[in-house]
C-alpha cells in the first residue's frame, strides 16, 4: 500500500514545487504596485446565494462569513503584509460577506462599490456592472487596488472562477483594458 502511494506523493510534491515560482512572480508584481486585485470573499455559511427577501442594509438577512471564513480573511491580510504588498485602496461589494472580508483582511471595510455586487441570479445586471467594473480597473498611482467581490462577478469579468479568499491579479492596460497576470491563493 505504501509503495503505491509514493508515486502519488512525489507527483503532488513536484506540482507544488512548479507552482511556487509562478506565485513568487505574482508576489513580486504586487510588491511593485500598479495592480488591481479582485478578491473573492472568504468562506460563508453553507448555502448558495442569499435567502429570499435579504436586504443589503441588514446583515442578519444575508449569508455571512463562517468562523472558518473569518480566519481565512485574516490569513489573507497576514499574507499580504508578510509579502510586503502595498494597499493603495480597498473597494468592496455592498454585501456583508465582502465588507467583512475586507475589514478582516485590510483593517477597513473599504469604499462600498455597487459595481462589485453579486451577479449570481442577477443576469439583468451583468452588462451594466461589467461596464462599470471595466471603468474601475485603472492603474493605481501607487500601491495596488483591492476589490473584494463575489465569485460570480470575477467570473463574468475575467472568465476565472476563484476559490474563497483567492486573488485574481489584473494588470491594467491602455484604454481601460487589462491582462490577467495570475491567481494567488494563500496556502492553508
Amino acid at each position: 500500500m505504501k509503495r503505491r502511494l509514493l508515486p502519488v506523493v512525489l507527483l503532488l510534491a513536484a506540482a507544488a514545487a512548479r507552482a511556487a515560482p509562478e506565485d513568487e512572480g505574482l508576489w513580486a508584481l504586487l510588491r511593485a504596485g500598479g495592480q488591481v486585485v479582485l478578491v473573492r470573499h472568504a468562506l460563508t455559511e453553507p448555502g448558495v446565494g442569499d435567502p429570499p427577501g435579504f436586504r443589503l442594509d441588514d446583515c442578519s438577512t444575508q449569508r455571512n462569513l463562517s468562523e472558518v471564513g473569518r480566519r481565512e480573511a485574516q490569513r489573507l491580510g497576514e499574507g499580504l503584509r508578510a509579502h510586503g504588498v502595498a494597499v493603495a485602496s480597498v473597494l468592496a461589494s455592498p454585501w456583508c460577506r465582502c465588507r467583512d472580508t475586507a475589514r478582516l483582511a485590510f483593517g477597513r471595510e473599504g469604499m462600498l462599490q455597487p459595481a462589485l455586487g453579486n451577479l449570481f441570479g442577477r443576469p439583468q445586471d451583468e452588462a451594466r456592472q461589467l461596464a462599470q467594473l471595466r471603468e474601475l480597473v485603472r492603474r493605481p498611482a501607487s500601491g495596488n487596488v483591492f476589490m473584494v467581490t463575489h465569485g460570480s462577478t470575477v467570473l463574468a469579468l475575467t472568465g476565472i472562477s476563484p476559490g474563497t479568499a483567492e486573488m485574481v491579479v489584473l494588470t491594467p492596460q491602455e484604454g481601460g483594458a487589462f491582462r490577467v497576470a495570475g491567481r494567488l491563493a494563500l496556502r492553508r
